[in-house]
């Protein structure tokens, strides 16, 4: 953001001629932020002056960005500081699919996170079975859960939580959360299998009622674009000490391990859906910008989408969230076919649990409760879904 050009490098063919089948990225990563405002600077924009700056000088009059939301906003907002002296196209990368994008389309990254996600759930599984023990695996997701529950879903997880589940009007209690893992597992030692895998989305911690995430990640950091560094937080490991609580409390014993797969998703080898996907992405912004330069459009910039086999921009403004002023935010659509199904797959207390005295007994008997204690102990949380779902 300081407007030094003296790190820049051309790229070479031979720089670039094999990287389409590797994980990474050669032009590694930034948290850099140009957006961001000093308002006690006698120019409070100057790292967007300088960046706008610096592009002018290296002579770029095109620019393809790279990456998820955050950069999304970054490179609409350098194309409007530049007034159409820079075009800009950026291209939709995040593992956690929540982009604008049209429904079904996803961002580049996302499937092939969810296939080495779904390997390791897999081996989690088989671990589980041969140990009878559980594991809760956080799979990453800031703002959406849909890498958590394509990837539970893909593997067969015993359950899978995201925060999108929740009514979205309050924050979670972390009780709820523990209480909703406590009643499946409980479900499913009433059927004989005390073992299993939980999915969680990282996202949850972003929506925990304040003094609850306080309490249970008391030093809690933030990066240069003001978000909790999710990386950071033992999501997983908190409430995997709090559900053992929960058995230790019945009399019961349990074994559980924490178990966080954010970067090993996230350099891996792309599968052959990802290579085409970049390939086709990577031709229509330069076809855009080429296209943009040529004609001489007053546009600026856009997004760009591959949609029933065609390159279709989204120009800057039209995915704008109209209250944050940033792109919208893709979440999971809970009253969705692929969700419902996804649902149906995992073990979770129904309200035919709750219904059927010999169901509700078995669950109970695990639980070293009366029906009626379990009944009032957990049924509230049926109430809680069926409100999210509206």
């Amino acid at each position: 953001m300081n407007g030094d050009t003296s790190k820049v490098q051309p790229l070479t063919i031979t720089d670039v001629s094999r990287i389409h089948v590797l994980g990474g990225s050669i032009l590694f990563t930034s948290r850099a932020n140009p957006t961001v405002r000093d308002d006690g600077a006698e120019d409070p924009a100057w790292r967007m002056t300088n960046t706008v700056r610096a592009l002018r000088e290296l002579g770029v009059d095109a620019l393809v960005t790279i990456g998820g939301d955050d950069t999304a906003y970054s490179a609409q907002k350098v194309a409007e500081a530049a007034a159409g002296a820079i075009k800009v196209a950026h291209v939709p990368k995040t593992i956690d699919n929540d982009l604008p994008l049209p429904r079904g389309v996803s961002t580049f990254g996302f499937q092939t996170a969810r296939h080495v996600g779904v390997e390791l759930v897999n081996n989690l599984m088989t671990d589980a079975i041969t140990t009878k023990r559980w594991f809760f695996v956080l799979a990453m997701g800031r703002s959406a859960g849909h890498l958590a529950v394509r990837i539970g879903k893909a593997a067969g997880a015993t359950l899978t939580v995201i925060a999108e589940e929740f009514p979205l009007d309050e924050p979670i209690r972390l009780d709820h959360l523990v209480d909703l893992i406590d009643a499946a597992m409980l479900k499913r030692m009433a059927h004989g299998r005390p073992f299993g895998v939980v999915v969680l989305s990282e996202g949850i911690a972003l929506r925990l009622e304040e003094d609850d995430l306080k309490k249970a990640m008391p030093d809690v950091e933030r990066d240069e674009h003001g978000h909790i560094r999710l990386g950071e937080l033992n999501l997983d490991g908190v409430v995997a000490d709090l559900v053992k609580a929960r058995f230790r409390e019945r009399g019961q014993k349990v074994t559980i391990t924490p178990k966080n797969i954010g970067y090993e998703l996230r350099c891996a080898a792309p599968i052959p859906f990802d290579i085409e996907y970049t390939r086709d992405l990577g031709y229509g912004a330069i076809d855009y910008l080429r296209m943009l330069l040529s004609e001489g459009r007053d546009e600026v910039g856009a997004m760009i989408t591959i949609q029933e086999e065609q390159m279709v921009p989204l120009p800057f403004g039209s995915f704008t969230d109209p209250e944050t002023g940033r792109p919208r935010t893709r979440e999971v659509n809970i009253d969705s076919g692929m969700y419902r199904v996804a649902t149906e797959y995992m073990i979770r207390l129904e309200q035919d649990d709750l219904d059927d005295p010999g169901k509700l007994g078995a669950i109970a008997r695990a639980a070293r409760m009366s029906p009626e204690e379990f009944r009032r102990r957990y049924g509230y949380v049926l109430r809680a879904r069926t409100a999210a779902q509206g």
